[in-house]
């Protein structure tokens, strides 16, 4: 282990099982007030409003101390040592999460503050207020290799503010941006309702989409999404993971272990189909051969019983 992973909590094995089935962590006010605090300083969110999104936007954009960062930018070097956003970084469940999933020499691709805004600061003549449409970011992107959104939210988000909505178990099976958008109200889908300071990292793949905001504040939330630079195998355990034996499936003793690696990974979420949700179980396990370096591992056999083959 090296001086920087000492200083970082990296991610447990069990925590990286829940990822690669369920597509994100979540980091519950991890982040201290002072730096939410600072942030909040930093975008101007105590300074007048003007009456309209798109001014309280170009104020943002104009007057805040976030800076522009070209994309490619070593996340290292990405924000000034002074900044709410380079301590973020810093605090060491939110830097270990990283190192553990992109690896600590990730790239920043883009940042963004997403901010929702309440009712009466949309003028009456506009369309009606809705949700973001489910969608998955940039473009269809089929890689093994994964990259990660960092959510932040600086302050508390309540039920009605609208927190970001999300489809846990989504991640693997790929799509075209919008082109799930028509899909809306998924069974099992999932809203950000957290205390100040929570972070959520969300694989690149996770549906998801900004809730409407019901409250009379503002709902901020920056994203960061960040690229790795090397191979993501093993990046959270420096040791030989522990081989879970195969056990006995469909006729057993009807008491499931929770926390063994198999059952995380074929447990289903509510919006799998019978047939076809069973082929996220085979994404879900050739994603950990992938992070996990065992080109061979498998989870209640879905993955042998394909690959027996005698030529």
């Amino acid at each position: 282990m090296n001086k920087h992973q000492a200083e970082t909590t990296s991610l447990t094995t069990a925590q990286m099982a829940h990822f690669a089935a369920r597509g994100f962590v979540t980091l519950t006010g991890v982040v201290p007030t002072s730096i939410n605090q600072q942030f909040l300083g930093d975008i101007g969110d105590a300074s007048p409003r003007p009456d309209t999104p798109k001014g309280h936007y170009a104020n943002i954009m104009q007057a805040s101390l976030i800076p522009l960062v070209a994309p490619g930018t070593p996340i290292a070097q990405a924000y000034p040592a002074d900044s709410a956003l380079h301590q973020l970084l810093q605090v060491p469940a939110v830097a270990g999460a990283i190192d553990s999933l992109v690896g600590p020499d990730s790239l920043l691709d883009h940042h963004f503050l997403h901010i929702a805004f309440p009712p009466h600061m949309y003028p009456e003549e506009a369309p009606p207020l809705t949700s973001q449409p489910t969608h998955q970011d940039s473009t269809i992107d089929p890689r093994q290799a994964f990259d990660v959104q960092l959510l932040y939210f600086p302050h508390e988000v309540t039920p009605d503010m609208g927190g970001t909505r999300y489809i846990p178990g989504s991640h693997l099976r790929v799509v075209s941006e919008t082109a799930v958008a028509r899909y809306q109200n998924i069974v099992g889908q999932q809203h950000v309702v957290c205390p100040a300071g929570t972070v959520v990292l969300f694989h690149m793949g996770l549906w998801h989409g900004g809730g409407l905001n019901r409250s009379e504040q503002l709902r901020y939330m920056f994203k960061i999404r960040l690229s790795p630079t090397q191979r993501q195998c093993r990046l959270w355990c420096d040791e030989p993971l522990e081989k879970e034996a195969l056990r006995p499936i469909f006729w057993t003793d009807g008491q499931p272990d929770e926390g063994h690696l198999h059952q995380i990974l074929t447990t289903p979420e509510k919006w799998f189909e019978q047939d076809t949700g069973r082929l996220e179980y085979l994404n879900r396990i050739r994603f950990w051969r992938y992070i996990s370096g065992d080109e061979n591992f498998d989870a209640d056999y879905w993955l042998s019983r394909i690959e027996n083959e005698y030529t």
